[in-house]
């Protein structure tokens, strides 16, 4: 089994994959390692990731640094589980460049649906964190209905339910600040 992976190791992971792409990328940091590098926990199981564009070398760099640096790396994003909500690329917060890659923390806005569509306990810590962090509310429930079409493509979700954990997380959280 892997070890977590705090600041320390993500950043690493970072450092280790510019090194290691050959093309210029854009990688996207999502859930736990965005957690982690705002400080917001200690580590995360894994570091999940996006590559924009998405290329094939990828899969070689990760199974390498995978096995140097003992870390769990995954291919995975919002736009995985929920529809990509409109300018995410904009949002996305700028972290480092290190060698052809640029590193970003993928769109807050998309990581607060996508934790608060999947509900773990440590999602929705999170989901309170990055609202806390810079998440206007307003703009994220405009987003959410502004995808709402969009929503047929993932099957699995019932928008209406969606919609009832956004406004219950939305007057819980209100009742925090």
């Amino acid at each position: 089994m892997r070890e977590n992976s705090n600041i320390k190791k993500i950043r690493l992971i970072m450092e280790e994959i510019g090194k290691s792409m050959s093309k210029p990328v854009n990688v996207y940091l999502t859930g736990g390692a965005t957690a982690v590098l705002f400080g917001m926990r200690k580590s995360t199981i894994d570091v999940d990731l996006k590559f924009d564009p998405d290329l094939s070398e990828k899969f070689d760099v990760i199974r390498d640094i995978k096995e140097t640096l003992n870390a769990n790396i995954e291919l995975a994003s919002p736009d995985d589980f929920i529809p990509p909500l409109p300018d995410w690329k904009e949002r996305s917060i700028f972290i480092a460049q290190h060698g052809k890659v640029k590193f970003y923390h993928y769109d807050l806005y998309s990581q607060v649906l996508a934790k608060i569509e999947r509900g773990w306990e440590q999602d929705m810590e999170d989901a309170r964190n990055f609202i806390m962090h810079s998440v206007d509310f307003g703009k994220l429930i405009q987003l959410f209905y502004s995808v709402e079409k969009d929503f047929m493509r993932y099957p699995a979700i019932n928008f209406r339910q969606l919609e009832k954990r956004l406004m219950e997380f939305r007057h819980e959280t209100a009742k925090t600040k």
